[in-house]
């Protein structure tokens, strides 16, 4: 009895009020990501970015101590479903956090949603699971796939691009980005390229490019893909005769690889590591204190991932048994983002603003992403109207 009045009084003084079982029950979550292959460095950036939340917060979420569970799904779907199972099944976790690439999160997502377990996507943000087939079990703190791609079709099109090559990967992902660089582009394409995950050698498209001279190059070719396009395009010559509008291309993920070949080059971001907020200030200073890296949007949405969970869990007292108490406190997103105002689309995606981006290099030597212009304020997917299950 003692002990529990113990138990008691430490969570009133701290504003949160907790049974002494759930006090002594660890919060399990389990974070799904790419750790290994070409787009490692994406994955290593949320897995760092949400850490370092996890850490920030004295690893405990509501009172209740918290374990991290970390996966690598290989970038493979088959290997993804099946740890993911783990995670439900043996490991039975409370969240799961994840993934990187939209293959990878429509292998998932059902049995994870089934499960009645909530799922947070610090990345992949589909077209599939913004309209219609939105669910009140998932969460995504990046944007919907098309909207960064959005930013990029409005520039080329307030720009004058004429003519634009379009070059991206060929899955759901790329395809979401081709449609939504459409939406505001209405000059010729001419070409519409879509290219093989596992590609290296980028020398016949390059060609290609050279020989049709267009206005500019719109491209979405994340990690790996996007180091070897990036050098590649410098070497043959192009990056100072053909601009390059990119997403997820040269990014804080890709730039310690691509370096002064990547400086100048354009991209869309809801975020910046220059974005002037207190908040992230204070986020970019400690990611670099503790990682001696520049941190990228993967490290910056899957902070404010942690960040979300923490605050559903505050909001509950920590208490996760009641589903539907959980899924109203993680829609309030009751937090303070690095992106400074945060709130959710009726669709459990984020309502946010949007930045044309510019790779500079640092008096430091390291590389970043700054904000070039606003192109987007408080910005919501197209498809939210469609949707019924997440309201």
């Amino acid at each position: 009895m003692k002990t529990q009045m113990t138990l008691a009084a430490a969570a009133m003084l701290l504003g949160t009020v907790v049974t002494p079982a759930l006090a002594q029950e660890k919060i399990k979550l389990g974070l799904i990501v790419t750790l290994s292959g070409p787009a490692a460095a994406l994955g290593q950036q949320v897995r760092d970015g949400f850490a370092l939340a996890v850490k920030d917060l004295g690893s405990k979420m509501g009172g209740r101590d918290v374990e991290l569970i970390v996966v690598d799904d290989e970038l493979k779907p088959d290997a993804a479903v099946t740890k993911v199972k783990g995670l439900l099944e043996r490991e039975k976790v409370d969240f799961v956090v994840g993934p990187i690439f939209s293959n990878i999160l429509q292998a998932i997502h059902r049995p994870i949603t089934e499960s009645k377990t909530f799922l947070i996507s610090p990345n992949a943000g589909p077209s599939t699971f913004a309209g219609k087939d939105c669910n009140p079990f998932f969460y995504v703190t990046s944007y919907q796939n098309d909207q960064v791609h959005e930013i990029l079709g409005k520039v080329a099109q307030d720009r004058g691009y004429k003519r634009m090559y379009l070059m991206v990967p060929n899955y759901q992902a790329g395809k979401d980005s081709v449609a939504g660089f459409k939406l505001d582009y209405k000059g010729e394409i001419v070409e519409e390229s879509y290219m093989p995950l596992n590609t290296l050698d980028f020398q016949p498209e390059l060609s290609k490019i050279s020989s049709q001279k267009p206005d500019a190059l719109f491209t979405f070719m994340p990690g790996g893909l996007g180091v070897n396009l990036v050098k590649q395009y410098r070497q043959a010559g192009l990056a100072d005769t053909i601009p390059v509008l990119s997403a997820f291309t040269v990014d804080e993920s890709t730039l310690p690889a691509q370096q002064d070949a990547a400086v100048g080059m354009f991209g869309g971001a809801n975020w910046a590591p220059n974005l002037d907020n207190p908040q992230n200030k204070k986020f970019v200073a400690a990611y670099e204190a503790a990682y001696n890296s520049v941190p990228g949007t993967y490290a910056a949405q899957a902070y404010d991932a942690a960040m979300l969970i923490d605050s559903a869990v505050k909001a509950v007292k920590g208490d996760l048994s009641n589903k539907d108490a959980v899924g109203a406190a993680l829609k309030k997103a009751d937090f303070t983002s690095v992106r400074g105002a945060f709130k959710f689309n009726n669709n459990n995606y984020p309502i946010q603003d949007f930045y044309l981006t510019k790779v500079a290099k640092r008096p430091d030597g390291k590389f970043q992403t700054e904000i070039v212009q606003k192109v987007f304020e408080n910005y919501g997917d197209r498809y939210a109207k469609d949707c019924k299950a997440a309201n």
